[in-house]
């Protein structure tokens, strides 16, 4: 559930069992104002709104709303984990190429895990995770709008 004016943060924090900080609310809010973001814009977005707040406790505060299940922590392809509040919900993304955007997308088929591999080795499947890559609309456009040269250059 995401915080809203009649679900805020700190009554989401308190039902997950946590004792409600200025922190926790900060980053909480900031994650939800800015879903897919790093650490560092996380704690970016902290520091705007709390000035003297330190990188460590931003970080703790991270992992203990990802604990709790009021964040989700994502990594991709080796870059910086990504936090967003949309939890327990088995929704993949969508990863631009070019400039990074990260959009969610829906299960692509029914209800979770959504994909049936060929293979299960014996595990007992209860979350798919699928990332689509290409071009957001913006950078597509871009792309199919600059020229390209055919000249050779000079050795």
């Amino acid at each position: 559930m995401l915080p809203t004016p009649e679900v805020p943060s700190e009554s989401l924090i308190r039902a997950a069992g946590m004792r409600v900080t200025r922190q926790r609310v900060a980053v909480l809010d900031a994650v939800t104002t800015r879903p897919h973001a790093s650490a560092a814009a996380v704690l970016e977005s902290v520091t705007l709104a709390l000035p003297d707040v330190s990188h460590q406790a931003v970080y703790d505060c991270l992992g203990h709303l990802t604990v709790a299940g009021l964040l989700r922590r994502v990594t991709m392809d080796g870059g910086p984990a990504l936090y967003e509040t949309r939890t327990r919900d088995n929704h993949h993304h969508l990863v631009c190429r070019n400039c990074g955007l990260v959009v969610d997308v829906d299960c692509a088929i029914g209800a979770a895990p959504c994909l049936q591999p060929s293979h299960s080795a014996g595990f007992v499947i209860d979350e798919a995770e699928v990332i689509y890559r290409g071009q957001c609309a913006q950078c597509a456009a871009a792309a199919s709008s600059t020229p390209v040269s055919d000249e050779v250059g000079e050795a």
